[in-house]
């Protein structure tokens, strides 16, 4: 008998067809890089997954957080015994207090001499008589006791949810635009959490934005690295561009000229290290430049799918979603950044592409694009 974790993957993998063993590759990759400072055994069992370490508490602490990956079960492994699985699972039930329970139990192991129905009400009566405080309620229980046959038996009651959602690497890549407020690195966790390799690309406005403004992004950048084990961070000097705007086009429309400037530079450079899309943290409404002409303006020097997660997403839901993922804290540090400086009184709300356009016809718009990527900073898996 020893305790062991189950892996339980996201259940879009089951439902990938002839594909399903190219995402549990990738899944199964993923795991041991998490891993890699850590002395474990993987064991699998019938399809299942399970995990085996002197320190089940850390293992459990990183593998949670690997994308695909939907829940994390503490279990016991006995013998695929009545009696063995029966006396652990009144083990577990110990624990429960006074509150109803029922067992779920799951034969894929079809030499077993009773089915699934004929193991949970067996086991069941066993715990009822052996526990004092229980009740059945097999309709809506507040404890569950897991049970799960196959080459050996596994008991279990604890669960933790993952992260869920697609292994890491199996859907492309993006270029995150990272600006260091809220909403960018949650639009990069949610992209990565699909299965989208993530890169990331901040726009530094030196001196007008300080280094600490960049070090905030850099740590940023290493939040969203623990859940997808690398990320390569792109610092793009703006001033130029930005003092240029300023010079020879309409105050009002500095904010969405400034933002194309930023679309063309990601997609300038995404293109450079054949990174498929370009990833934003805009929210329609939210801000003068994210108004549904804003957009359109943004996308009008487009060269690749520009995807916008939280486009529908109300302000406090995002917050909620920092806050989950540990990258508030770091987001709400006073640092400005390119976007909260130079801003006009009366930015244009309905921005219109030939409009825009002509305004920054009279920019040398290759040259500062061009300087701008010449320039760059470039961290590698920070």
């Amino acid at each position: 008998m020893r305790k062991l974790l189950l892996i339980k993957y996201a259940s879009e993998i089951f439902l990938k067809g002839l594909n399903r063993r190219i995402f549990e590759k990738k899944l199964m990759k993923n795991i041991a890089s998490v891993l890699k400072d850590c002395r474990y055994e993987f064991i699998s069992d019938q399809g299942r997954w399970f995990l085996y370490s002197e320190d089940l508490e850390e293992v459990m602490s990183k593998v949670k957080r690997v994308f695909g990956i939907s829940e994390v079960c503490l279990v016991t492994e006995v013998e695929p015994t009545m009696e063995a699985i029966s006396a652990q699972a009144v083990v577990e039930a110990e624990d429960f207090g006074e509150t109803t329970f029922k067992v779920e139990s799951n034969r894929a192991n079809k030499a077993f001499p009773l089915n699934s129905m004929e193991m949970s009400r067996e086991i069941g009566a066993v715990v009822l008589n052996a526990v004092e405080g229980l009740r059945v309620d097999v309709h809506k229980p507040q404890r569950i006791i897991n049970v799960e046959v196959r080459k050996r038996a596994y008991v279990y009651s604890k669960r933790v949810k993952a992260v869920g959602g697609m292994p890491y690497g199996t859907n492309g890549s993006t270029m995150l635009m990272l600006s260091g407020g809220i909403d960018s690195p949650v639009a990069g966790y949610l992209m990565a959490r699909r299965g989208v390799e993530l890169n990331a690309i901040y726009f530094h406005s030196h001196p007008y934005t300080s280094e600490r403004a960049k070090e905030k992004v850099k740590d940023l950048a290493r939040l969203l690295k623990g859940y997808t084990g690398k990320i390569n961070l792109y610092v793009a000097p703006f001033t130029d561009i930005q003092m240029d705007i300023i010079e020879k086009c309409p105050e009002n429309e500095l904010t969405i000229i400034m933002r194309k400037f930023m679309m063309r530079v990601a997609c300038a450079v995404a293109k450079k290290y054949n990174i498929n899309s370009v990833t934003t943290g805009e929210s329609i409404g939210q801000v003068a430049s994210q108004t549904m002409e804003g957009l359109m303006v943004s996308n009008d020097v487009a060269d690749r799918p520009v995807f916008r997660p939280l486009i529908a997403m109300d302000k406090i839901d995002i917050m909620d979603i920092s806050r989950d993922i540990g990258t508030y804290e770091t987001s709400i540090l006073p640092y400005e950044d390119c976007c909260t400086i130079f801003v006009p009184k009366h930015p244009k709300i309905k921005p219109r592409v030939d409009l825009i356009r002509n305004s920054e016809s009279i920019l040398d718009i290759d040259r500062l694009v061009q300087e701008c990527i010449d320039n760059m900073e470039i961290y590698n898996d920070l």
